[in-house]
């Protein structure tokens, strides 16, 4: 069969509207079908014929027609329609309609066409990867779920809790869940960074002062520990606090007292821990860092938050959330996330958690233009190590020598991505080195590099 101009010109456009907008479908003024992606028949499950009613294609023999009513009355809507799978059973997927502008305005104007975003929606809250909102916090991970199944259990009594996750992953949530769904959570709430401070204002901080106790102390401070009388402390990167300080901690949580500084009598407090530390406290016990029996006042019940990269599942999921919030602000109204600019957001092994994850998005969200986030959007550290040479080179003639440390420490990391590439794409290196935004011959001389190969 011969493959005309118009063919070719029509498959070409049909790739570059699944690559902007994924499974989409592009409907004319009679809302019939004139284009359709890959990803979406894919997702819907046959071929989109061209020129058939998508009302009668999607809505079918349905009573319930939200879409297609919709669809005729000229109104965008958001809705969710089943499919039939293979092995039996439906799968949901969400419908976003996107109309075209006319050629004229005003009340009676109507829609020119319109484009339908897809996406697979969950039958119910029950799917094991259904996503599930937690205190704040979503998730669609195993782990993240069995985590907030121990947190639901552990505030309801009154054991101290140790949450150990790294930088940016949102140990401060998890400790407010605590304290949210503990018989406290109509107390207060306080919460201090241990390594925000030096020594003397930290004890100041914690257990109060009185009145002229040190310079600049013209009146009586009660200190987080009084602040938080009847709730819960929060004690983040609690590993940090100085070894004498320690001491004076450990003798407040024994006692039930604090001795604000420059004061001649104790207070009593009532108050519930929360602890949060980035570090191993066993090990920091072992290296003389860190006091073992205030681990053991602190550690009665510890939860493990799970790194963002260990949960690449939730990395749509939450930038999804993260832009439905920035779009609430206005300006920008961004509707899709590009399936480039999604690869490179799975891709990334996001050392700075769901707080780098939200960074990158409002860079994204200030930087573009459009209803579409594209990989341009996303911030250099995101793109190829080719783009980032590229910027670089545009940047200065001769830029000055890398430091041998930062060399290093760029190659770890460009190892790290190379390899997590090649497990999600199951050890294929055409799919991984696509997902890297590079060259299959690209791919493999930076294996050789960095002896991966």
């Amino acid at each position: 069969m011969k493959i005309t101009r118009g063919d070719a010109d029509q498959t070409l456009l049909k790739a570059a509207l699944g690559a902007l907008a994924g499974p989409a479908i592009v409907l004319d003024a009679e809302l019939r079908v004139v284009a359709a992606t890959s990803a979406a028949e894919a997702l819907l499950g046959g071929a989109l014929p061209l020129g058939v009613s998508a009302p009668k294609l999607l809505c079918g023999e349905a009573v319930e027609r939200p879409m297609a009513e919709a669809l005729a009355a000229g109104r965008a809507v958001t809705t969710t329609i089943p499919r039939p799978l293979a092995g039996g059973g439906d799968r949901v997927v969400r419908v976003r309609t996107v109309p075209l502008p006319g050629t004229s305005t005003g009340a009676g104007a109507r829609p020119t066409g319109w484009i339908l975003l897809l996406d697979e929606a969950w039958a119910s809250a029950d799917s094991a990867d259904a996503p599930v909102l937690f205190q704040g916090m979503w998730t669609r991970d195993p782990a993240m779920k069995r985590l907030f199944r121990l947190i639901e259990k552990v505030a309801a009594g009154s054991a101290s809790v140790l949450v150990r996750g790294e930088t940016g992953a949102g140990k401060e949530l998890v400790a407010r869940a605590v304290h949210t769904l503990s018989p406290r959570g109509q107390g207060p709430f306080s919460a201090i960074n241990c390594a925000a401070l030096p020594p003397t204002l930290l004890e100041s901080e914690l257990f109060g002062h009185v009145r002229g106790a040190f310079t600049g102390a013209v009146r009586d401070s009660l200190g987080t520990f009084r602040a938080a009388s009847g709730g819960t402390l929060f004690l983040d990167e609690v590993a940090e606090l100085p070894l004498e300080l320690q001491a004076k901690l450990l003798r407040a949580v024994e006692t039930r007292t604090v001795l604000p500084v420059g004061a001649t009598e104790v207070v009593p407090i009532d108050v519930r821990l929360v602890s949060a530390t980035h570090r191993s406290l066993r090990a920091e016990v072992s290296a003389g860092r860190f006091r073992a029996d205030l681990m053991y006042r602190l550690r009665v019940v510890p939860l493990f938050l799970p790194p963002l990269r260990l949960r690449p599942g939730d990395v749509t999921l939450l930038a999804e959330r993260a832009i439905d919030e920035l779009n609430a602000r206005g300006g920008r109204h961004i509707e899709r996330i590009s399936q480039g600019a999604r690869a490179l957001l799975e891709g990334h092994d996001w050392p700075g958690n769901v707080r780098e994850l939200r960074n990158v998005l409002e860079y994204a969200y200030a930087i573009g233009e459009g209803p579409i986030l594209v990989e341009a959007d996303l911030p250099p550290e995101l793109l190829s190590p080719e783009a980032q040479g590229s910027e670089l080179s545009l940047s200065a003639n001769r830029p000055p020598p890398e430091d041998a440390a930062l060399r290093s420490t760029r190659d770890q990391a460009e190892a790290t991505r190379i390899r997590r590439a090649l497990e999600r794409a199951g050890g294929h290196r055409d799919r991984a080195a696509r997902s890297l935004g590079l060259s299959r011959s690209t791919l493999w001389r930076r294996m050789r590099e960095l002896g991966l190969a």
